[in-house]
């Protein structure tokens, strides 16, 4: 439960359950959307145990400084929970923090998976067969791609581990969003797929911009786009305008993204800096790029969004394109041709 909620959770498991009742608490994870009601239900049951993994022994003490009965559990490790059903341990190490960890609950055949399989997505309807899939879709790899693409690796090689127990799969319970019963393995599928370098035949411009020129620029870019290439998905987002989250899914569904902003105090505005640093953390793979902007004094802005963008693992096409103040007819021609080039350059 996330911490705000923590008197409110207490409470409405003390309607459902004698909290004397509860045996074991598992913390599959630490952080605080998950951990933030337990204090106040360690301070209805002090002596329960706590079953976590070695790093998250550190994460709930470093984060509560409580003396709480805590059993380190590790890949494979049982705890039997009467009427023959026992929880099987699998630790997830970076997915996505030191500490994370899965649990399987034998007769029922459910994994409880923690953040993996995930979204942020709340329903009434609670079951992904009774949602609208296209909307569930979207959120799930918006979820893997702002949360879990820097620990692709990781992702890959956890599934398989866990694909090699042959444990049978009724039914996925995560930690955000819906609960996966119907087919529950067609998750598992999708970050195979998402955790191999993903990427769709679409190419992503996101920009900022004072007064619009450099809006005028990453429209006859796009225009140049689809001169040479009718197929291609092409999205625009003012990064200003635009959730971050969002912007960061499409960045992902790329094979080439455009980078644009206006140059303020000899550098780029701020919208997009904070949009490159997130993307920098994310560690994308094999992605192209490129920058463009208007100017009207100095014009930094292109050549540092260059640096920035190929520090954060993209791969340079060109040097970019900037235009100084509004771009005029010959600056909307130069922009056109930028764009059948970049196009090309990502075919």
């Amino acid at each position: 439960m996330w911490k705000p909620f923590a008197k409110e959770y207490v409470e409405n498991l003390k309607s459902e359950i004698d909290l004397k009742k509860i045996d074991y608490i598992i913390a599959n994870h630490a952080e605080i959307d998950h951990s933030g009601a337990l204090c106040d239900l360690m301070k209805e049951i002090p002596d329960t145990p706590i079953y976590c993994t070695a790093n998250g022994v550190k994460s709930l003490k470093g984060q509560f400084h409580q003396d709480w009965d805590l059993h380190v559990v590790k890949t494979g490790d049982k705890l039997s929970i009467g009427n023959g059903k026992e929880l099987i341990f699998i630790e997830a190490t970076m997915l996505h923090w030191p500490d994370s960890m899965m649990c399987y609950l034998t007769g029922d055949n459910i994994l409880f998976s923690n953040d993996a399989f995930g979204q942020h997505y709340a329903s009434e309807f609670m079951f992904n067969d009774l949602v609208d899939q296209n909307e569930l879709y979207v959120e799930c790899m918006k979820y893997y791609a702002n949360i879990l693409t820097p620990f692709s690796a990781f992702v890959t090689k956890k599934i398989n581990e866990v694909l090699s127990f042959n444990l049978p799969v009724d039914m996925i319970c995560t930690s955000h969003g819906i609960i996966w019963r119907d087919d529950p393995a067609q998750i598992i599928k999708k970050y195979l797929q998402w955790a191999d370098a993903y990427k769709e035949n679409q190419i992503t411009v996101v920009y900022d911009s004072m007064w619009e020129n450099t809006r005028i620029m990453a429209e006859h870019i796009i225009q140049g786009i689809k001169d040479t290439d009718s197929t291609v998905t092409v999205k625009l987002y003012n990064i200003a305008h635009t959730d971050k989250n969002d912007a960061i899914l499409e960045i992902f569904k790329s094979k080439g993204v455009l980078f644009g902003s206006s140059t303020i105090n000899s550098g780029i505005l701020s919208g997009m800096a904070g949009l490159i640093e997130e993307v920098r953390g994310l560690k994308f793979k094999g992605k192209k790029a490129s920058s463009f902007g208007s100017y009207g004094w100095s014009g930094e802005s292109v050549k540092m969004l260059n640096d920035l963008v190929s520090k954060a693992g993209f791969e340079l096409t060109s040097e970019g394109i900037k235009v100084l103040w509004t771009p005029d007819d010959e600056g909307k021609k130069q922009c056109i041709e930028f764009g059948r080039k970049f196009a090309a350059d990502v075919k």
